[in-house]
């Protein structure tokens, strides 16, 4: 079995680890929370979405996050973007890549979306045409590869649906992401070898959340299929509404963890990706909800 010898981690936190959170996040401490982890080592950060802010009211900064961003050469920002509407607004702010959505759970994508898959999917391909047009990647999150809150097991074939239909209307690369944290490592890699049928190694990254602390086990099956990007979120922000009081997003500091021990290469570095958490955690009150941070915040108090 051979390991990749390096991974890229692209952190969700500012938009997928904030987007729930009650409180209003000021843009300027969003914009700083950027900038703390990019000088950490993260090449890759999601930091908004251009929705509705009547739906998403903590995303209603959009526009003055990404004008406020000092951006680090080499770094690439991405943003989600649930329609051409919201395309149109996100284009003003220059991103590098955005991110369009589906699910393989066809009970989800009518709770959430009120379409079947295929007519989201029909929904996003101008929005795809025209990043694509434009000079901009394009990355489809694919939620509920393993589990669904309403139909419960979701089968491969599924995944493989959804991810051909994606790669049909252009999507470059895409995230197979276990929406609810209900799989474990085997059903993880009958889900990523599904997307493979349609898209490249280098293409595909595993999204796992951590609701039955799965998310680390599914991570090193995810690396033994040879999957070398992956999500995740700093200090673990970001819940799971369909799991009362469960965690969400598997923190960075962790996977970093687990990943430098295994001696594959992140580029990050762990103490200045510690503090980012400590930040963010700091404002929103609490501390941060990785297991990684909290052992060495206790060492260098101790």
């Amino acid at each position: 079995m051979q390991l990749p010898t390096r991974v890229k981690i692209i952190d969700v936190g500012p938009r997928d680890g904030l987007q729930n959170e009650k409180q209003p996040v000021p843009a300027q401490v969003k914009v700083e929370l950027v900038q703390r982890l990019q000088g950490a080592g993260l090449a890759e950060i999601e930091v908004t979405s251009y929705v509705s802010p009547k739906w998403v009211p903590q995303m209603a900064d959009n526009h003055a996050v990404m004008q406020a961003l000092p951006r680090q050469d080499g770094v690439r920002y991405s943003v989600l973007t649930p329609n051409l509407k919201g395309y149109e607004a996100a284009v003003q702010d220059r991103p590098d890549e955005i991110v369009v959505f589906g699910a393989a759970s066809e009970a989800f994508s009518q709770k959430n979306i009120n379409c079947s898959i295929a007519e989201s999917i029909v929904r996003f391909a101008p929005v795809v045409e025209a990043a694509r047009a434009a000079g901009i990647a394009v990355r489809g999150a694919m939620s509920c590869t393993v589990g669904c809150p309403y139909e419960g097991e979701i089968a491969p074939e599924r995944v493989a649906y959804l991810a051909g239909l994606m790669k049909d209307i252009g999507v470059e690369r895409v995230d197979v992401a276990d929406t609810i944290g209900v799989g474990t490592p085997r059903k993880v890699q009958r889900a990523i070898e599904a997307a493979l049928q349609h898209y490249a190694l280098d293409s595909v990254s595993g999204h796992f959340h951590d609701t039955y602390g799965q998310a680390l086990a599914n991570t090193l099956a995810a690396l033994e299929v040879g999957v070398w990007n992956f999500q995740s979120s700093v200090a673990g922000l970001g819940g799971c509404p369909y799991a009362r009081g469960a965690t969400g997003n598997v923190a960075t500091e962790d996977l970093v963890f687990m990943l430098h021990g295994m001696g594959i290469g992140t580029g990050i570095d762990l103490d200045q990706l510690v503090d980012a958490g400590v930040f963010i955690s700091d404002f929103l009150g609490r501390k941060p909800n990785s297991r990684v941070a909290t052992a060495l915040l206790n060492k260098r108090a101790g």
